[in-house]
């Protein structure tokens, strides 16, 4: 790849092209795949930007290691690579399973080819098969909370009019009833103040108004979602955080964006147990993820990635496909609109949310694009 690049750059050295720095670590950072080059012994010397988020560790921690110390025991990626390295050639292979616990359960296309410039040594490739469908898959949020925005706009309408009327008559006729009968009455009160107090809360997703929006440092948010955690509902809960100080700011609105990340924490707080509860925050730049937005006809880059990620049971399978949809909850007593509002604000901002769920944990990926405007204040 070297030799490629070099060339690239004396083909590149036009005045345009004459400030454009590559790098090999610059390009293979930029790979949503992940990639660890292996020598003989297959220990690990280099892994890029992709592989430190595959299995939860940097590059740093990464130098050294056996390759068969972070797959599990007898995997297939690890025969494939130790065929690449005996015969210097390259290899293949599809709807490879690789299950550990800091990658979890997932499905891998595995290219490994041999290293021209250093004979023995190999390029391992692992791309997650899911990674496209589970983006398109989350897209459909947006539809999600359109759907919650018409339906919001409804019941204030039809809704909270007769609720009024219902809740005025039957105070009037408390009035008048017997003790028992005004145990009844106000029953009826109660539950109308319930409906409304329901009905409020989704009107915020009939707000249309256009986002108003500035630049914003994404760690100003996350830190005040953690000290609000902390102090409230997650005393007991153990944050680990992970950031990326280099990152450029977003372009949104930070109590939206406060919402988001207190909901999602929130949950998370929720989920892990009593004892040993632990909640990880971390942030990162991937500038190869682009998705295809409705309306829109070019790709949009979503480079700023940012990860909540609890040590709690996981999500129940079966709500896997209708996780962003109104009224979907595995709380007892909840209403089920917080990742509903998620998608919606996520949507607003022109990003995307996608979810990872384990049994010993869940991790809820938020990507959102960068505005040009680096120099904050917020």
């Amino acid at each position: 790849m070297s030799a490629a690049l070099h060339q690239f750059r004396e083909n590149s050295n036009t005045k345009e092209n004459r400030e454009i720095k590559l790098t090999d670590e610059s390009v293979l950072g930029a790979l949503s795949a992940a990639i660890l080059v292996v020598d003989k012994a297959l220990s690990i010397h280099y892994a890029n930007g992709a592989a430190e988020q595959l299995f939860q560790s940097s590059a740093t921690a990464l130098s050294g290691v056996s390759l068969t110390d972070i797959l599990p025991p007898q995997s297939p990626i690890s025969s494939l690579v130790e065929k690449v390295v005996e015969t210097g050639t390259t290899a293949s292979a599809y709807e490879v399973i690789l299950d550990t616990p800091k990658t979890g359960s997932r499905t891998m296309t595995v290219h490994v080819a041999s290293m021209i410039d250093a004979t023995g040594w190999a390029v391992v490739s692992l791309l997650e098969q899911t990674r496209a469908q589970k983006i398109g898959q989350q897209l459909e949020n947006r539809n999600s909370a359109r759907s919650v925005t018409a339906m919001a706009s409804l019941l204030a309408h039809e809704v909270k009019n007769p609720l009024s009327g219902i809740r005025g008559a039957a105070q009037l006729l408390g009035q008048k009833a017997d003790e028992e009968d005004r145990i009844l009455t106000q029953l009826i009160c109660d539950e109308a103040d319930r409906i409304v107090a329901l009905v409020n809360r989704m009107e915020v997703f009939s707000d249309d108004r256009p986002l108003e929006r500035c630049p914003i440092n994404i760690h100003v948010v996350l830190e005040r979602v953690r000290r609000l955690a902390e102090n409230g509902f997650a005393k007991r809960v153990k944050f680990n955080e992970r950031y990326d100080p280099s990152l450029p700011a977003v372009a949104g609105n930070i109590d939206q964006l406060v919402q988001v990340f207190l909901n999602l924490v929130k949950n998370a707080a929720e989920s892990v147990p009593l004892e040993g509860g632990e909640i990880h925050l971390s942030t990162a730049f991937k500038p190869g993820v682009r998705v295809e937005l409705q309306g829109r006809a070019e790709r949009v880059q979503l480079p700023l990635v940012v990860t909540v990620q609890d040590n709690g049971p996981g999500i129940p399978e079966d709500l896997w496909p209708n996780l962003f949809d109104p009224f979907v909850t595995t709380k007892p007593k909840g209403s089920g609109l917080g990742l509903a509002l998620v998608a919606k604000i996520i949507n607003d901002h022109g990003g995307v949310i996608e979810f990872d769920s384990q049994e010993t944990r869940t991790t809820f990926r938020v990507m959102l694009p960068i505005t040009t405007i680096t120099d904050s204040s917020t």
